[in-house]
This record gives structure tokens, C-alpha cells and sequence, in this order.
């Protein structure tokens, strides 16, 4: 269950979602455009980790099954929330549950960037971060998951961020907001 200061943070603008394949910047774009626009960010990857541990160890001793349920437990738990940027996981809202729950409410933007880009991104990843799904796979595993959910990204409004830095993404993003 959210805190009450979550839930009572000021009501006067929707959520936006930003959704996309890994290493497309959505946490680092999330926080900076929460930040530009007086809003709280919230990293649904991050909650889980707070909650029940590294995403890696879920993967390893509960399956993906498990780390699934528990991103529709997010989703729900953020439903009819406002004010929020909101950085998913890379497959989160490729499940049509968890994207009616967090689309309720919000604006939801899909990152992009080029195989090449996401995979210099994802071997150039100071922070470590474990990618369950790629832990012991080649090359050829990220190509693979990269165009089995492009399709599925397709339906979200699509943000590039190739050749973009973290403030034109933002901006970019401020634009398509204004225009509604």
C-alpha cells in the first residue's frame, strides 16, 4: 500500500508513463522530467527491489512468473494515482493489464533507441545493473528480444532517444504534454 503523502500529493495533472526496451533511458529521463515539473518519480523496477530484493535474486529463486505478478501488483497499487512520472520495466507494460492500470491515468511514452545504442548503453552500464534475461546470453539474445517487443512498443506513443541527450529527451517529451 502507497503512503498517504503519495496519495495525497496535488491532483491537478495526469501521470506519465514512460515504458521502452532496456538501457532507453527511462529512469534517468523519468527523474529528470519529474524534477522539471514539480511531480513525484517513481521507478516501478526500484519499488520491487525495496519490497522483495534484488531483480536478479527474484529471477533466480521465485522465476519470472513471480517478478511478473508482482509488477501487476505495482500496476494496481499505482492505478488512479496522479502526479507521477513513472519509469517502468522494460516489459512491464507489454502486459495488457499492467498497461490499463497505468494508462488509466497517464500520458505513456515509449523510449526508443537502436540496437546498436541500447547495446553500447547496456555494456557501457557503470551502475552494474543485472539484466536477467540477457545474464548468460550473446549477442544474439538482445537482437531477439529487441524485435520481439518493438512491435509490441508500437502501440505507445515513441519518444527516440539515439543522438539525444538526457535534457532534448525531456524537453521533447514537455512538448508532446503541451500539445496534449
Amino acid at each position: 500500500v502507497l503512503p498517504r503523502t503519495l496519495l495525497t500529493v496535488a491532483v491537478n495533472e495526469s501521470n506519465v508513463v514512460l515504458t521502452g526496451f532496456m538501457a532507453t533511458g527511462k529512469s534517468t529521463v523519468g527523474r529528470l522530467l519529474a524534477d522539471r515539473r514539480g511531480m513525484l518519480f517513481l521507478d516501478t523496477d526500484e519499488m520491487i527491489v525495496e519490497r522483495h530484493g534484488s531483480i536478479a535474486e527474484i529471477f533466480a529463486t521465485q522465476g519470472e512468473t513471480s517478478f511478473r505478478e508482482m509488477e501487476r501488483d505495482i500496476a494496481s497499487e499505482l492505478e488512479g494515482t496522479t502526479d507521477l512520472v513513472i519509469a517502468t520495466g522494460g516489459r512491464m507494460m507489454l502486459d495488457r493489464g499492467c498497461a490499463a492500470a497505468l494508462g488509466l491515468n497517464g500520458r505513456v511514452f515509449c523510449l526508443t533507441a537502436s540496437i546498436s545504442e541500447i547495446r553500447r548503453r547496456y555494456l557501457n552500464d557503470e551502475g552494474g545493473a543485472v539484466r536477467p534475461l540477457l545474464a548468460d546470453s550473446d549477442e544474439t539474445a538482445l537482437e531477439q528480444l529487441y524485435r520481439e517487443r518493438s512491435a509490441a512498443y508500437s502501440r505507445f506513443q515513441q519518444v527516440d532517444t539515439d543522438g539525444r541527450t538526457i535534457t532534448e529527451v525531456v524537453e521533447h517529451i514537455e512538448t508532446l504534454l503541451s500539445r496534449g
